[in-house]
């Protein structure tokens, strides 16, 4: 009797330890029930999640040279991915600055008497959360690389898209007998962009990282291809006519990225500037020249002076808190200066062409300085190990790449709202969030050799 209680003891210990495994490799948190746990508690399905806000991260960031609203809609399925996964969410030190002006954006918005108005530039913060997301989706080196060579392909196939409509223009010009400056200068080229002043600011950010790239990444054979790709984009950039982009923002960049490779570069640089201005098309000369002898009424140099001198009455009038976003526009005529006379000089004056003038005029001064803040910081944040004794390894040519677009937007700025454009902040937050993940990948990452 008593042994055949010891057997019944034996089997129901036995029996109970192949429940508590099946329930274990089932993955329940509910053994006393038996039931399976919902996808919130899943880690299978967190997992799934996770991989998930990473694509849809990584789509969101390439498809922005293709299309805007592609781009958003993959941001949002990522922003949702991510949140499924419940992981717990890391800031890029970028947060801070980046949380001040929205405050800021948001305060000028309700004290404006208008606040229904300033509601499109609220939903661009919508844009800013792809630096979050793409913090927290990417991880390794070798995803922003692989980020930056689609962007590269993207930029490409729009720099032949442009390249077609400037052939076409051609045409046009010859067919209308009307080959002159001011046929291409109405008609630019905008590859797949909607306007061609977001072209030339998207062509640039994928120039200045493939330069970059092919400058400080560790030696790869992709890289004649990317050659031949980053001079197609050039020529393109180039034919789009935007001064501010091809004799400002671009050089910018080079110079900058020249310099930090071997300093000789910049005089071979020099050499070909001058041979290329010799041997471009009549249009591009032209507006070079135009620089400093416009084609009156077609160049903007007369209309970039009149809205700076009419940001500075606003800003003077509202220094704190600005007239309110989107509100530049509806009031310019009243802070016109006195000496200036209607019609005004042809151009668009719904924003003053002018990245630190737009945002203290709407938004005031302290919150034009969060932005500029945020750019600095990121700045000394990606340079500062630079200083050091980084190999020739990805982490080198990410950082160069990241202070090369943000010093041309640095620079392109003064003549352009460029940040005002969806795309442009999109990528620019993209640079800078990648920028983060390649510091914190330097004190994981042997110095020597290929990264991972």
């Amino acid at each position: 009797m008593a042994g055949t209680t010891r057997d019944r003891d034996i089997r129901e210990v036995s029996n109970a330890g192949l429940l508590a495994s099946q329930i274990a490799s089932s993955g329940s948190t509910e053994p006393s029930t038996g039931r399976k746990p919902g996808l919130r508690n899943n880690p299978k399905y967190a997992a799934w999640f996770e991989r998930a806000a990473f694509y849809f991260s990584f789509l969101s960031a390439a498809a922005i040279v293709l299309s805007i609203a592609a781009s958003q809609i993959f941001l949002g399925a990522a922003i949702l991915s991510l949140l499924a996964s419940r992981k717990r969410l890391r800031y890029p030190p970028l947060i801070l600055p980046l949380c001040l002006f929205f405050i800021g954006t948001v305060i000028a918005a309700l004290l404006s008497g208008d606040p229904p108005s300033g509601l499109p530039q609220l939903r661009k913060f919508y844009v800013s959360l792809i630096a979050i997301v793409v913090f927290n989706t990417f991880h390794t080196l070798k995803q922003i690389s692989y980020l930056v060579l689609t962007w590269g392909a993207a930029g490409l196939l729009s720099a032949l898209d442009s390249l077609l409509q400037f052939y076409h223009r051609y045409q046009q010009a010859h067919l209308l007998n009307a080959n002159d400056y001011g046929f291409y200068l109405d008609g630019r080229i905008m590859g797949f962009a909607g306007h061609w002043m977001t072209f030339g600011g998207e062509e640039m950010i994928v120039l200045l990282l493939l330069l970059s790239f092919l400058l400080f990444a560790p030696a790869r054979r992709s890289k004649w291809a990317v050659a031949a790709g980053a001079s197609l984009i050039w020529v393109s950039i180039i034919l789009g006519l935007t001064r501010s982009i091809f004799l400002l923002g671009v050089p910018v960049g080079v110079t900058y990225l020249l310099w930090n490779w071997k300093k000789w570069s910049l005089a071979a640089l020099a050499i070909m500037t001058a041979l290329s201005f010799t041997i471009a098309p009549i249009q591009v000369r032209e507006r070079v020249v135009s620089v400093f002898h416009p084609h009156v009424p077609l160049d903007s140099n007369r209309q970039r002076v009149t809205t700076r001198r009419t940001g500075w009455r606003m800003v003077e009038a509202h220094p704190w808190f600005g007239l309110g976003p989107e509100q530049v526009g509806k009031q310019f005529l009243r802070y016109l200066p006195p000496d200036v006379s209607l019609p005004l000089p042809k151009g668009y004056y719904g924003h003053l062409h002018n990245i630190y003038l737009q945002y203290a005029a709407e938004r005031g001064i302290p919150t034009m300085l969060m932005m500029m803040w945020l750019i600095v910081k990121s700045l000394w944040d990606f340079r500062r190990p630079l200083n050091s004794s980084l190999a020739n390894t990805d982490i080198k040519y990410i950082l160069h790449g990241a202070i090369a677009v943000m010093l041309a937007l640095l620079a392109e700025g003064f003549f352009e709202y460029n940040l005002g454009d969806s795309e442009i902040l999109t990528m620019f937050f993209v640079v800078a969030a990648c920028g983060y993940i390649a510091v914190e990948n330097i004190a994981s990452t042997p110095q020597t050799g290929y990264t991972k």
